[in-house]
């Protein structure tokens, strides 16, 4: 049996496979001494593990120690690449790229080789775009709401709100919807420059993964929601380098 993680940076998400198949999956805190207490005792079983992070190397080593006491089996971790089966990394320097884009993308390509659009809604919102070639184009990095939020509680101290995350976009008449409308108006203005862009270099698809994927879709995000995009990639990827 196999592991797989996409660690971010705060919260994972696991999957365990058996010869292809998923057989458990779940998600945890970093900040837990065990992310992976739902996988009970199915855990012991496991023969190798695959993880995909951007998390600090404080958290990395956390996470490293935490599998050493579940179970004995070797950990590898997956970082981005130059290129691999037609998809080209436009990075020159791949190793500052998230590994989480890379495997994303990869998992986009197996499926999606008429050009796509992947879009990331976690800590931080990155999009991508990959054309019809595998060539990927570049994309972007922005604050995801929580990060937003944040910013706002801790650097704004005055400006006090409920986070009620709605999707309300018209002009707010109190604070509470002023930062709210305010954020799901700047998270629409970015719905509508990924639709564009889209149209602009011909991608067929997006493909929208990551915590607020669904808050975006309810924005007007047309697109596919791939909810294990990474660990898509990731498997594949494992798969691959196994059998090479």
């Amino acid at each position: 049996m196999k592991l797989f993680i996409d660690a971010g940076n705060t919260r994972l998400k696991w999957c365990l496979d058996d010869q292809g198949q998923t057989l458990a999956s779940g998600t945890g805190s970093l900040e837990e001494e065990n992310p992976l207490s739902a996988a009970a005792d199915l855990i012991k079983q496991v023969r190798s593990v695959a993880i995909s992070t951007v998390a600090s190397e404080e958290r990395r080593a956390h996470l490293k120690d935490s599998l050493a006491t579940l179970c004995p089996a070797p950990v590898q971790f997956y970082w981005s690449e130059l290129a691999r089966n037609g998809l080209v990394n436009a990075y020159q320097d791949v190793s500052r790229m998230g590994a989480d884009r890379w495997h994303a993308m990869y998992g986009a390509w197996l499926d999606h080789k008429q050009g796509f659009v992947v879009v990331d809604a976690g800590s931080a919102v990155t999009v991508d775009y990959v054309d019809p070639r595998g060539q990927h184009l570049g994309g972007y990095i922005l604050p995801g709401l929580q990060m937003m939020l944040r910013s706002l509680r801790t650097d704004a101290a005055r400006i006090w709100f409920d986070p009620d995350q709605g999707l309300a976009t018209d002009p707010g008449r109190s604070t509470g919807e002023c930062v709210n409308h305010g954020l799901a108006w700047l998270s629409g203005a970015m719905v509508d420059r990924v639709i564009a862009d889209a149209r602009k270099y011909g991608l067929s698809d997006v493909l929208v993964t990551g915590g607020d994927a669904n808050r975006l879709m309810g924005l007007g995000l047309s697109g596919i929601h791939r909810p294990d995009l990474v660990l898509a990639g990731l498997r594949a990827i494992h798969g691959e380098d196994a059998s090479a």
